[in-house]
């Protein structure tokens, strides 16, 4: 076979560019400290690796997530600390007005106090967080969760945050649930005496007596009307567990006596009461838990404007004020105890979160030691592959000067 000296020359300078080109993709890999300089290096480690870093990307969001999550929640649970000391004082100021002794004007003092309790209450369910979102209104994060009227005008959607690729945490708490709401599961009763009655009977609290009569989680609601002469009451329980409630039950007469100490409301349920119930008075008691009227700032805006009005020397005032006490007092015990379990549920969120944390701080080593396995350049085995290179663009070099100078009439080489 003839080789032409084109040939010859075409041949020697492809294996140099060859060699040059390999020189130059190991000074790539070294200067980039990467295996892969482009996808065609490794086809299938480039889609591994796409997937990869996909994964720890979203991996990285969710970490994100968590921590606008941890900083809510730490906001929530500063309010809430907040709060629950509010309560605490509040719950001593209204031992301080069932003292007998106190005169119109310490009462109105008191309930200046109970006033700025109120509003300070307030702003702290207004409380922002760190995006100047409400943090009590729900998913509607850009109004106030309560008007000054102490209304809701949040909704009851709570704003979960994506933590993970399985699990959503709520990042706050609607206010409804905070500072309107009985702890969830009690069995206790809300008792509170008719606006408009006028005899001087104190009640005290509703408890279920037998539990096998019944009520034994507390479902009845119950109304008690004396009759004209105050000799008799009738009771009315409705069952509230239902939507809508059922039918009304209107109970016999049953005879009332003076000095008696407890009324029977049915369903194994009995009333504490003191002093002596007039004709046409009427009480009502209804279980917490399903209790629509609990509202934090409108029992002490009540209680202030009550504590304001004259009762010294008036007993029927005095018992009606003591009425209003005591159910404010039963409403702020179950508020009181409701904060402390959304407290809990705050600190169990953020616990979480910490967990999550440390997950999503593991995965993300595995994803970045696989990701290593697959781009990272080994240097030793690298720099290897840079000497041999470079023998061989050497060698080639060499090869193709010596064949250069080979001539059928250069008879010396």
């Amino acid at each position: 076979m003839r080789i032409s000296s084109s040939l010859v020359f075409q041949t020697g300078l492809k294996t140099i560019n060859t060699q040059q080109s390999d020189l130059l993709h190991l000074y790539q890999q070294i200067g980039t400290g990467q295996k892969m300089v482009t996808p065609a290096d490794d086809p299938l480690g480039a889609s591994q690796a796409i997937n990869l870093s996909q994964s720890q990307a979203q991996n990285a969001r969710y970490a994100d997530n968590r921590a606008v999550a941890n900083q809510n929640l730490g906001t929530e649970e500063d309010a809430l600390g907040s709060l629950t000391l509010l309560l605490q004082d509040v719950r001593t100021r209204l031992v301080e007005t069932g003292n007998g002794t106190l005169s119109d004007a310490d009462r109105s003092t008191l309930a200046g106090i109970l006033r700025q309790a109120r509003d300070t209450a307030l702003g702290i369910a207004n409380t922002t967080d760190g995006n100047g979102q409400y943090l009590f209104s729900g998913s509607r994060g850009d109004i106030p969760a309560y008007d000054t009227s102490g209304n809701y005008s949040g909704d009851e959607l709570q704003r979960l945050i994506q933590a993970d690729q399985t699990r959503r945490i709520a990042g706050s708490d609607v206010g409804a649930d905070v500072f309107q709401r009985a702890q969830p599961g009690t069995r206790d009763y809300l008792s509170a005496a008719g606006a408009g009655n006028t005899g001087t009977a104190i009640l005290g609290r509703a408890a279920i007596a037998d539990n096998t009569q019944g009520n034994a989680d507390a479902k009845f609601s119950f109304s008690i009307q004396f009759d004209p002469t105050g000799t008799s009451y009738t009771v009315t329980a409705t069952d509230v567990s239902t939507n809508p409630p059922g039918a009304p039950v209107v109970g016999a007469p049953q005879p009332w006596t003076p000095g008696q100490t407890s009324l029977d409301l049915g369903q194994g349920t009995t009333l504490e009461i003191k002093g002596d119930p007039a004709g046409g008075d009427t009480f009502t008691a209804e279980p917490l838990k399903h209790s629509t009227g609990l509202n934090l700032f409108k029992a002490l805006g009540d209680l202030a404007d009550a504590l304001e009005q004259p009762a010294q020397g008036d007993d029927q005032a005095l018992s009606s004020l003591r009425n209003l006490m005591n159910t404010t007092s039963q409403t702020m015990a179950t508020l009181y105890d409701n904060v402390l379990t959304v407290r809990a549920s705050v600190g169990a969120r953020m616990n979480e979160l910490t967990a999550l944390d440390n997950t999503g701080a593991q995965r993300n080593l595995g994803y970045a030691s696989a990701l290593s396995g697959i781009e990272d350049l080994d240097y030793y085995e690298a720099s290897t592959q840079l000497s041999l290179r470079k023998m061989a663009l050497e060698g080639a070099g060499l090869a193709f000067q010596t064949i250069q100078g080979l001539s059928l009439f250069n008879r010396n080489q």
